[in-house]
């Protein structure tokens, strides 16, 4: 019985998952054709697509990038904080040391999402292969 619920549950889940991807993916493709068309070719109509399809997938990829990033620094954080927890509980005296280690290694973690971010923004703001297709 449990079975038979865990296993629909996780279909629906992976249902739910591959279409949020396929309309954020549509979403900054659209996105993009419109910010790719350029003063005289938007009034005519016409779309570099080309253009389009390098900054749809700029988009994509930047969050993509920022979602793993936090996805994998919220895991790390996790696992750190239980690891000190169990420290704690097994060695009460050491809390001191454990606490300073957990919070210098929270810090790095953090700085993984951070990281993330920075290389989100440069591909949407400062994408060099925009440079290549001009």
């Amino acid at each position: 019985m449990v079975t038979r619920i865990m296993v629909k549950t996780t279909k629906v889940f992976a249902s739910t998952i591959i279409s949020a991807l396929f309309v954020l993916f549509c979403a900054s493709l659209a996105v993009a054709a419109e910010k790719a068309a350029p003063g005289a070719a938007a009034a005519a109509g016409t779309v570099d697509y080309t253009r389009a399809i390098v900054l749809a997938s700029s988009v994509f990829a930047a969050g993509l990038a920022v979602g793993l990033g936090a996805i994998g620094a919220g895991f790390g954080m996790g696992q750190g904080l239980s690891g000190a927890t169990t420290a704690v509980g097994r060695n009460p005296e050491a809390q001191g040391k454990v606490l300073l280690t957990m919070m210098v290694g929270l810090a790095m973690i953090e700085s993984v999402a951070i990281y993330a971010l920075v290389i989100a923004l440069v591909v949407i703001y400062a994408n060099p292969l925009l440079k290549l297709i001009q």
